[in-house]
């Protein structure tokens, strides 16, 4: 254990001598730590808490420890919205995203009206609020015409929220890669757009791309059957490239199967920096510059 980042690692989780270890709660192993910090775009910490048990503090040490120290917390519903808001209101290393996932349009037709005028009031908040999704259409989980049609309704909805506060606009696009760009282009124009859990191929990415957007890469990068996303991540410019978790869902190789967490971030951006030919450390630099530039600037502290 002579080796200068185990020590940095080994001191990391001495700081959190009080904090017991992943594996001591049956979750997979803390990834060897960072050189710099890194953002994880993506991440639902109460999610995270309801399926492990772990609490969001100690989550967002883990994360820490691992290198990851800022996180976008993300809602899907009125609820969970508020939540991720409070949550970053208590941690400065967390922004929130605010929306209905159009999952929960779907199926929850009656509850739209009222949970768009609460991500609205949130949006308008400002401050710890960077970002209006996650927002967009799914047709794998809405087959149903009329379902559908209310995700893009509503994906348009968050869109002129998101255009009207200035901030950033998160987009869930499962199976709808010409009608997420239908709605866009006929919505009015976010400041800065996120194409979150990127699952088109390259030339869905060269289209994103021509809206301005950045691509957010999860941990089903690392999956050796997903070699299209890898030629996705080939054409995004070095700076447009995100990462993030979506945990605790898409856990990257090699904890896939296991719930995700922020601290297994480290697994994907090591995975992303050797297909784009970066060094570990630059990586970080990157991937950190660009989080900022797609979230409306800087947060958090890393001294």
């Amino acid at each position: 254990m002579s080796d200068p980042g185990w020590r940095a690692h080994n001191a990391a989780w001495a700081r959190l001598s009080d904090v017991p270890n992943p594996t001591e709660q049956g979750l997979p192993p803390s990834p060897y730590p960072l050189p710099r910090p890194v953002v994880d775009a993506h991440t639902h910490l109460e999610s995270v808490r309801e399926r492990t048990g772990v609490e969001v503090r100690q989550t967002i040490e883990w994360a820490a420890a691992a290198g990851v120290t800022r996180l976008v917390d993300v809602g899907v519903d009125a609820d969970s919205s508020t939540r991720c808001v409070e949550i970053a209101r208590e941690f400065a290393s967390v922004v929130a995203n605010v929306a209905l996932h159009p999952n929960e349009v779907a199926r929850h037709p009656e509850r739209v009206e009222s949970g768009l005028a609460v991500i609205e009031a949130l949006a308008r908040q400002g401050g710890a609020v960077r970002g209006v999704g996650e927002t967009g259409l799914d047709y794998y989980r809405t087959n149903d015409p009329a379902g559908q049609a209310r995700q893009r309704d509503a994906f348009a909805a968050h869109a002129a929220i998101a255009a009207a506060a200035g901030l950033t606009l998160v987009i869930h696009d499962r199976d709808a890669h010409a009608d997420v760009l239908d709605v866009l282009a006929g919505s009015p124009r976010p400041a800065r757009i996120v194409m979150h859990c990127f699952s088109g191929d390259a030339d869905h990415a060269r289209r994103c791309l021509d809206v301005g957007a950045w691509l957010s890469y999860p941990g089903v990068v690392t999956y050796k059957a997903n070699q299209f996303l890898r030629d996705a991540l080939a054409v995004t410019p070095d700076d447009r490239v995100l990462v993030e978790t979506d945990a605790p869902y898409l856990t990257p190789i090699p904890a896939r199967g296991r719930p995700n967490s922020p601290y297994l971030l480290p697994h994907t951006v090591a995975f992303v920096a050797e297909q784009k030919g970066w060094a570990l450390d630059e990586a970080c630099e990157r991937l950190t510059a660009n989080a900022f530039a797609a979230f409306g600037g800087a947060w958090g502290d890393d001294g």
